[in-house]
């Protein structure tokens, strides 16, 4: 099917190019002269949409259509995701490439082997990230996540992490959050020591280890991981240690209550509020997008307060708890 625009663009070419009057050519090429000789117009808010759109795009530069779309509605706009497709397209924005499906273990009879989480506080699961501060130094960092709610429970951010600074973890999260059910994670040496799996075992907590060389069975933490590494990781240069923590908790935050979760309907994981619902008069941003616009935002490099009107922006690092 030839999108009426297009078909107007045809019937344009053919008047012009060989000579023939404009009913002649709607009759052959199957166009209706009352859709040719309507003028086209867009929204009236186009060029806001638009405008608005490719901020969020560069704000958030991993971030695919829909993300923009969950984004754009939680500031106050009445828009489907088919429209900012549309936009996304025309405007020549990146469109992120969908991770390949993985595998499961099956047992005989069928079944999957990995414990799914029923409700919140049923699992959580836990594993380490790596990566380098600017003088080539290694820094660890231990992520903790539910996998029902989909929240980033804690990232801890050290040189050095030992099995004891997992307890120390999950010591801090069980008092804020309640005691997990399950734990689940990986075979390595600081999660099978004994101590570890002592204390769990101590507070009532039962341990999920998964099969060795098998990283698709914690699948939440490792999609996490990725997240982390795409969205900030892989474009931030850390000057030092204490930098990488002020920024790596800044992204949790913005992770945990402002960032759309497609599995979550496009809604944070843990949102600190709740958008207004708009008036039904008008497609255009109202109070709720003021705000949104007014609130901190997280970048790459950090959080960028947004002033209000007649003020000038400035950015700041964050002050960890």
């Amino acid at each position: 099917m030839v999108s009426p625009a297009r078909r107007r663009a045809c019937v344009e070419h053919v008047v012009h190019e060989i000579g023939i009057s404009e009913r002649r050519a709607c009759a052959v090429l199957g166009q209706h002269r009352s859709t040719q000789r309507k003028a086209p117009r867009g929204a009236d808010d186009e060029a806001a949409l638009t405008a608005d759109i490719i901020d969020l795009a560069k704000r958030y530069g991993r971030y695919g259509y829909g993300r923009i779309a969950a984004l754009l509605r939680a500031a106050g706009w009445t828009v489907n995701r088919k429209r900012v497709e549309r936009i996304w397209r025309r405007e020549g924005l990146k469109v992120p490439q969908r991770q390949p499906k993985r595998g499961r273990l099956w047992l005989a009879d069928g079944s999957c082997i990995r414990l799914r989480p029923e409700h919140a506080n049923h699992v959580w699961a836990y594993d380490f990230v790596e990566d380098r501060t600017r003088d080539g130094r290694k820094f660890r960092m231990l992520c903790v996540v539910d996998e029902f709610t989909r929240e980033a429970l804690a990232i801890r951010v050290a040189r050095r992490l030992t099995s004891s600074d997992v307890i120390d973890v999950l010591a801090d999260l069980f008092l804020t959050h309640g005691m997990p059910a399950h734990i689940r994670s990986d075979q390595g040496p600081e999660f099978i020591a004994a101590a570890v799996k002592d204390w769990i075992a101590g507070v009532g907590a039962r341990t999920a280890y998964i099969e060795k060389a098998s990283p698709w069975e914690n699948g939440y933490v490792e999609s996490f991981n990725g997240k982390l590494r795409d969205e900030l990781l892989n474009g931030a240069v850390f000057n030092t240690l204490r930098e990488a923590q002020v920024l790596i908790e800044a992204w949790r935050r913005h992770y945990n209550r402002i960032r759309p979760h497609s599995a979550l309907g496009y809604r944070p994981p843990a949102p600190e509020t709740v958008p207004r619902a708009r008036s039904q008069s008008g497609s255009g941003p109202g109070p709720a997008a003021m705000a949104h616009k007014n609130s901190p935002r997280i970048t790459r490099w950090g959080l960028v307060i947004s002033m209000g009107a007649g003020q000038t922006a400035r950015a700041s690092n964050p002050v960890l708890p």
